[in-house]
């Protein structure tokens, strides 16, 4: 136990905070959120409600009102901060968190042989800047989502320039459905192999017995070991070549 007296003006434990606003901001279906456009840049929580079995885990958690496992966190800073490192300038009319899950609602609908938008909620906050990164690194780190950890590649773009030379993310293999994804690169991994990384990562991340992430630690612990800044971009945004986040 640490001999260094709570500070709670501590820029870690302020990110902390931030978390947990998050986690006590209503619940709301992911298609009305994108329905109407508003302003702001900061994190977000996506959760899963549907029946694709593989799902099935996670899925569970999040019924009867419940919502304890997201299955993607991520965060949308303004324009300025994807290039200069730091905090970007607010602009009048800023709607990067709407894009962000404007976005990800398009990807959803797109997957329609495995997903379904009406099976999404969604949690959002929007933030200052500077605490955007740390908000967001802190919820995967204690949540674990499996389409941050495991598969990779939702929060893509489509590659820049047309080109399409990298390989598909896992993503697009195992929700097929985006046009730009089908034109990149074939990877080794099957189906049959991402369902198998999907079964190991809920055996390894959940407890049955409780329902709730294994030996998750409280926000103010992980925030111990956080870094302050973790980088300008949008939470797996990239149109590099290799598909992958």
């Amino acid at each position: 136990m640490s001999d260094i007296p709570y500070n709670p003006l501590d820029r870690k434990n302020l990110g902390a905070s931030v978390a947990e606003a998050l986690l006590a901001r209503p619940v709301q279906p992911l298609a009305d959120v994108v329905a109407t456009r508003f302003e702001g840049s900061g994190i977000y929580v996506l959760y899963y409600v549907g029946d694709f079995q593989p799902y099935a885990p996670l899925a569970n958690l999040n019924r009867n009102g419940e919502f304890r496992l997201p299955i993607y966190i991520g965060k949308a800073v303004p324009e300025g901060a994807r290039k200069g490192g730091g905090q970007g300038k607010k602009k009048k009319g800023d709607r990067a968190l709407h894009k962000r899950l404007k976005e990800h609602a398009k990807s959803i609908a797109a997957a329609t042989t495995t997903l379904r938008l009406a099976d999404f909620q969604c949690r959002y906050l929007r933030v200052e800047d500077i605490w955007i990164p740390l908000g967001e690194s802190l919820l995967i780190a204690k949540f674990l989502p499996v389409w941050n950890k495991v598969v990779e590649g939702f929060g893509n773009h489509a590659p820049g320039g047309g080109r399409y030379s990298g390989k598909i993310p896992l993503w697009d293999v195992f929700h097929p459905g985006r046009d730009w994804g089908a034109k990149c690169q074939p990877r080794p991994e099957t189906v049959a192999d991402i369902e198998t990384m999907i079964n190991n990562h809920f055996r390894d991340s959940l407890d049955a017995a409780s329902a709730e992430v294994r030996g998750a630690a409280t926000f103010a612990e992980l925030a111990e070991d956080a870094p302050i800044w973790l980088g300008p971009t949008n939470s797996g945004e990239t149109d590099e070549e290799d598909g992958s986040e």
